[in-house]
Protein backbone atom coordinates (compact mmCIF):
# COMPACT_ATOMS: atom_id res chain seq x y z
CA UNK A 1 0.00 0.00 0.00
CA UNK A 2 1.65 3.15 -1.22
CA UNK A 3 2.39 6.07 2.07
CA UNK A 4 -0.12 9.04 2.08
CA UNK A 5 0.96 12.03 0.23
CA UNK A 6 2.17 13.96 3.44
CA UNK A 7 3.78 17.48 2.22
CA UNK A 8 4.08 18.86 5.87
CA UNK A 9 7.54 19.57 5.57
CA UNK A 10 8.14 19.99 1.97
CA UNK A 11 9.32 23.63 2.38
CA UNK A 12 11.59 22.78 5.56
CA UNK A 13 12.92 19.93 3.39
CA UNK A 14 13.92 22.03 -0.27
CA UNK A 15 15.35 24.80 2.27
CA UNK A 16 17.51 22.60 4.07
CA UNK A 17 18.56 21.13 -0.03
CA UNK A 18 18.92 24.55 -1.00
CA UNK A 19 21.72 25.25 1.81
CA UNK A 20 23.09 22.07 1.64
CA UNK A 21 23.82 22.34 -2.36
CA UNK A 22 24.62 26.72 -1.73
CA UNK A 23 27.24 25.66 0.50
CA UNK A 24 28.64 22.82 -1.93
CA UNK A 25 28.64 25.23 -4.54
CA UNK A 26 30.22 27.98 -2.83
CA UNK A 27 32.76 25.21 -1.34
CA UNK A 28 34.33 23.85 -5.11
CA UNK A 29 34.05 27.88 -6.02
CA UNK A 30 36.70 28.61 -3.03
CA UNK A 31 38.31 25.35 -4.47
CA UNK A 32 38.25 26.60 -7.86
CA UNK A 33 39.85 29.91 -7.17
CA UNK A 34 42.88 28.53 -4.72
CA UNK A 35 43.36 25.41 -6.84
CA UNK A 36 42.29 25.17 -10.59
CA UNK A 37 46.08 26.69 -12.19
CA UNK A 38 46.95 23.25 -10.53
CA UNK A 39 44.28 21.01 -11.81
CA UNK A 40 43.80 19.31 -15.11
CA UNK A 41 41.59 21.28 -17.61
CA UNK A 42 39.37 18.41 -17.77
CA UNK A 43 38.55 18.70 -14.23
CA UNK A 44 38.11 22.26 -13.86
CA UNK A 45 35.61 22.23 -16.63
CA UNK A 46 33.68 19.25 -14.97
CA UNK A 47 33.77 20.97 -11.77
CA UNK A 48 32.40 24.26 -13.58
CA UNK A 49 29.71 22.14 -15.01
CA UNK A 50 28.34 20.56 -11.97
CA UNK A 51 28.46 23.80 -10.46
CA UNK A 52 26.35 25.02 -12.61
CA UNK A 53 24.00 21.95 -12.37
CA UNK A 54 23.34 22.71 -9.29
CA UNK A 55 22.85 26.58 -9.74
CA UNK A 56 20.12 25.12 -11.81
CA UNK A 57 18.99 22.86 -9.01
CA UNK A 58 18.53 25.41 -6.32
CA UNK A 59 16.35 27.00 -8.96
CA UNK A 60 14.47 24.15 -9.23
CA UNK A 61 14.46 23.85 -5.61
CA UNK A 62 13.19 27.46 -5.37
CA UNK A 63 10.50 26.88 -7.94
CA UNK A 64 9.32 23.92 -5.96
CA UNK A 65 8.73 26.58 -2.82
CA UNK A 66 6.83 28.48 -4.78
CA UNK A 67 4.11 25.66 -5.81
CA UNK A 68 3.86 24.66 -2.18
CA UNK A 69 3.19 28.50 -1.20
CA UNK A 70 0.73 28.30 -3.36
CA UNK A 71 -0.73 24.67 -2.75
CA UNK A 72 -1.14 25.77 0.56
CA UNK A 73 -2.81 28.91 0.12
CA UNK A 74 -5.43 26.78 -2.41
CA UNK A 75 -6.31 24.71 0.09
CA UNK A 76 -6.60 27.41 2.76
CA UNK A 77 -9.45 29.12 -0.06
Amino acid sequence: MPNPDNRADNVERLQEAIHNTMENLHEAEDFLAAHADEMNPKDVRNLVAKNERRRRAIDGFREEIRDEAHDARDRLQ
